[in-house]
């Protein structure tokens, strides 16, 4: 095993005295130099599971982590046993490598993993032993036109522009969180419509909403947010400019609401 100190940080972090934080999780798209000669996945298959630009979307906030590494290399939103894909099941049944990395090289890639968690905690302790109550953005998005590019979108009613994932957090503790969260953006004067905001259609959180929750219970509210990608082309990772703005916009303006329903808690 490689020592600690010989681990490359994968994410960009800024931090701010708030009691809301984002994360990106899946923002990131370099690969650790030794693993891409064993990368089967070209670019643009790599760049649609990926989440582009919410890397900028967690910027609404003072305090935010974005992953600047590809979830193809350590995947930070499942369990560390499961963080590396090694084979296809793992992966949309995308044929990942073109030899499986070594044992040394997975273990780097979970040392990754566990250094990213670490920084996370130290966060985390000092945000709150400073506030009584602390909301986390999870960032992430998602794709609706899997059957190709000039395919129909997927169904309307099973896709929502905006999924909230809750399902790894205390609801009755955190829910008027939940609930302002939910009625502020789909209020937002969204170009064109409101954004169709709905919970736990596609998505309910995973590793790291549960890993939050579980270790701060009594403190952290963690609202999964997923994206549907119509702010951009998800089979070639281009965005729409006006589309990407505005949906940082109709993120950013749920921030007052969500500090005055935490200010009900001091």
């Amino acid at each position: 095993m490689c020592s600690s100190d010989m681990i490359k940080k994968i994410w960009v972090d800024e931090y701010g005295d708030s009691p809301l934080i984002a994360t990106a999780i899946h923002a990131g798209h370099e690969i650790r130099r030794e693993l891409l000669p064993l990368i089967a996945l070209d670019e643009a298959d790599r760049v649609r599971e990926e989440d582009p630009y919410t890397d900028y979307f967690v910027k609404v906030v003072p305090t935010w982590l974005a992953a600047t590494h590809s979830r193809f290399e350590v995947d930070l939103n499942r369990n560390r046993e499961d963080a590396v894909y090694t084979s296809p099941e793992m992966a949309w049944g995308l044929h990942l490598w073109k030899h499986p990395p070594g044992d040394e090289m997975l273990e780097r890639s979970r040392e990754e993993y566990d250094a990213f968690y670490a920084e996370l905690k130290l966060l985390l302790d000092r945000l709150t032993q400073h506030f009584k109550r602390i909301v986390v953005f999870d960032i992430h998005a998602y794709n609706f036109r899997r059957e190709g590019p000039t395919a129909p979108p997927a169904d309307q009613l099973t896709h929502p522009d905006v999924n909230v994932g809750t399902g790894t957090m205390d609801r009755v503790r955190c829910g008027h969180i939940v609930d302002r969260f939910i009625e502020d953006l789909g209020n937002y004067d969204f170009p064109g419509h409101h954004l169709d905001v709905r919970e736990n259609v596609k998505f309910k959180g995973r590793r790291l909403a549960q890993w939050i929750h579980s270790n701060y219970p009594e403190s952290t509210c963690v609202l999964s947010v997923e994206f549907k990608k119509f702010y951009m082309d998800e089979w070639t990772g281009v965005c729409d400019v006006e589309q990407t703005q505005a949906l940082r916009d109709a993120l950013q303006s749920t921030v007052p609401g969500i500090l005055q329903e935490l200010d009900k808690l001091k």
